[in-house]
């Protein structure tokens, strides 16, 4: 579908500037800021630094309309780096209330994503995960993790999760992407065990249930899980093993799959853009279940196209934000439609 002028505007109005309704919680457009990693903690305690109280807010006055703070570690064990947010501690509450505070303030709702990195860990000590197979041949060996630290880990995150309703975030978002410990239990190319969290669809899957399990019980809000929808692997998982991941997800009460790919072992990824918003597209028709898209997703155009064509539900937009914190603004001029400005900006909008 190409859009024309005509075509985009219907009624002065836009699919990307229309709200979004999730579990009571309503986004004023369906643009989200992905979470992106910023390895900002001056120290290895996982606190919310100054970076992250002029990052994410800046995002907020440039009209997102939900913004998923980056991987936050359930557990020190589990961070991506010794520089990641944590959420293991009742000491970083005081922090992220601070940080969904600001968010709020300028209009924005504000998610989290809560993360466990399992082998893909690169911080000093031992590493755990389903298996104790290596990511390559330059990164640690995990140790392959007992019934004990499952259990240990499904509680970190039902903590965690505890912990984001307590600093006030609006969503939680489950990390099961990207070769990250859930996305090591779900893949067969990393989970080589033989008990009941290894070998069929139903034992790979267990960890994750289990962790959405233990988030609901603590968490009534929207509640989303990021995937990686592609292994890139003849041997591993396409987006048909994930039609059903996700099938199961929405009966546990997933809200919406945030549709990434790739990751969980070396592989080479033919990216362009938009290459990934036919995950999205397949999973939200084969599972009937709410998408996000994301993956080089660049302008309005391409957005609303991905709307209006109901490949997905929300645009998950990265590095462009980075690059123009103002993005909502560039696409809303770029589709023809006005975007309310904050008020010490009315002027220069």
């Amino acid at each position: 579908m190409i859009l024309t002028e005509t075509d985009t505007i219907w009624r002065g109005r836009t699919m990307l500037f229309s709200p979004y309704d999730v579990r009571g919680v309503t986004l004023k457009n369906r643009i989200v800021m992905s979470p992106m990693c910023m390895y900002a903690c001056d120290t290895q305690d996982g606190t919310v630094r100054n970076w992250h109280l002029i990052h994410y807010p800046a995002r907020a006055v440039g009209q997102v309309g939900l913004i998923i703070v980056e991987a936050t570690a359930v557990t020190p064990q589990g961070r991506i780096s010794e520089r990641d947010l944590g959420i293991w501690s009742d000491d970083h509450v005081k922090g992220l209330q601070s940080l969904t505070a600001l968010v709020q303030e300028q209009g924005a709702k504000i998610g989290i994503q809560l993360a466990h990195a399992g082998r893909k860990a690169m911080i000093e000590g031992e590493i755990i995960a389903p298996s104790a197979l290596p990511f390559n041949e330059k990164m640690q060996t995990p140790r392959e993790m007992t019934k004990t630290d499952i259990e240990e880990t499904i509680q970190a995150f039902q903590d965690g999760a505890r912990r984001a309703k307590q600093a006030g975030f609006d969503v939680i978002e489950i990390h099961a992407a990207h070769g990250y410990l859930i996305n090591e239990f779900l893949s067969p190319l990393s989970n080589k065990r033989t008990d009941e969290y290894g070998g069929t669809f139903d034992n790979r899957y267990r960890f994750l249930g289990e962790v959405i399990a233990a988030v609901r019980e603590v968490w009534d809000g929207p509640l989303f899980v990021r995937v990686s929808a592609c292994d890139y692997h003849t041997e591993g998982l396409t987006v048909e093993d994930y039609i059903k991941y996700a099938k199961r997800m929405k009966e546990d009460g997933v809200d919406l799959v945030d549709v990434s790919s790739g990751a969980v072992v070396p592989a080479s990824i033919d990216s362009y853009p938009g290459y990934q918003v036919p995950f999205a597209e397949a999973i939200r028709n084969g599972a009937d279940i709410a998408t996000g898209a994301v993956g080089l997703i660049t302008s309005g155009r391409q957005a609303e196209e991905i709307l209006r064509n109901k490949r997905a539900d929300l645009i998950f937009i990265g590095r462009e934000l980075l690059r123009d914190p103002y993005w909502p603004r560039t696409a809303a001029n770029e589709l023809g439609v006005s975007i309310e400005a904050p008020i010490p900006y009315t002027r220069g909008w």
